[in-house]
């Protein structure tokens, strides 16, 4: 059997064209498909790399800011150190926390003065200043020596004997202490 011959067909420019442009169309769509295929790997091999710098600059950032709070808590630092090189105000701190006082002040100190508020529009205030005739050495002294040769706890004392030492009809006035 012979095969029948088939005839060549002459191609048109038109058929020419359409076969160039598929042609095209394929060459178009590899360079697509291949040029996203090395975007999607440079994406896999960068995105660690990518991930690892922004982490880093979150912590460049956090330790900025610990540095900028360090340099304030030093300038401040600074600025008390300065304060306290002023002789005034040594003075002053002494006097307000410490309680310290030149010989001759008269000091006075308000205990719980916000719960006696009420209770002080009965009493008489004294008008005249009051000195104690007490030496302040020899208290000194004593309470000392008391301190330090009393072997008792005073608690197991004050529950002993139903007693506060702190009752304030026990404690003297300034009046009853100055009077012989």
């Amino acid at each position: 059997m012979a095969k029948p011959k088939q005839k060549k067909q002459k191609q048109t420019p038109r058929s020419r064209a359409s076969a160039a442009q598929v042609l095209l169309n394929l060459q178009a769509s590899g360079f697509v498909v291949t040029f996203l295929v090395l975007i999607v790997a440079g994406v896999v091999i960068l995105s660690p790399t990518l991930r690892v710098l922004a982490e880093q600059q979150q912590e460049i950032a956090s330790l900025e800011a610990a540095l900028a709070e360090s340099e304030q808590q030093v300038v401040a630092l600074e600025e008390q150190r300065e304060r306290w090189k002023d002789p005034a105000f040594v003075e002053t701190q002494a006097r307000e926390r410490l309680l310290f006082v030149y010989p001759g002040d008269i000091t006075y100190l308000v205990i719980d003065d916000a719960e006696n508020l009420d209770d002080g529009a009965d009493l008489e205030i004294s008008t005249g200043i009051v000195e104690a005739q007490t030496d302040w050495r020899e208290s000194l002294l004593a309470s000392y020596l008391v301190a330090a040769t009393t072997t008792t706890d005073y608690q197991v004392e004050i529950t002993q004997s139903g007693e506060s030492s702190t009752d304030p009809e026990r404690i003297p006035s300034p009046e009853q202490e100055s009077t012989p």
